[in-house]
């Protein structure tokens, strides 16, 4: 049964800093490149980050660059994004996608709000 499972989600002030990490299960890992998309209420998904099955390439959507990484680790089974500097239009549901080829999985979300 495949799984991925966000975790990390919050309530943060402007400035401040979340890490998201996402567990995988039930499938080969290190075959699938992972991403990060969110969708705020109103707007579609949109891509955060991605990284490659062995993490040596990775890309950012415009808005996140040099303020998030994203990262894995193929012997924990697990994609993190370490997200700091966030604003208010940072907020979203953030999900962590899996895909290789045809094969394409999501998680349920977790939910990032930063607000003072």
């Amino acid at each position: 049964q495949v799984q991925l499972v966000e975790s990390g989600g919050g309530l943060v002030q402007p400035g401040g800093s979340l890490r998201l990490s996402c567990a995988a299960s039930g499938f080969t890992f290190s075959n699938y490149a992972m991403s990060w998309y969110r969708q705020a209420p109103g707007k579609e998904r949109e891509l955060v980050a991605g990284i490659s099955r062995w993490g040596d390439s990775t890309n950012y959507a415009e808005s996140v660059k040099g303020r998030f990484t994203i990262s894995r680790d193929n012997v924990k089974n697990t994609v993190d994004l370490q997200m700091s500097s966030l604003k208010p239009e940072d907020t979203a549901v953030y999900y962590c996608k899996a895909q290789l080829l045809r094969s394409l999985y999501w998680g349920q979300g977790t939910q990032v709000t930063v607000s003072s």
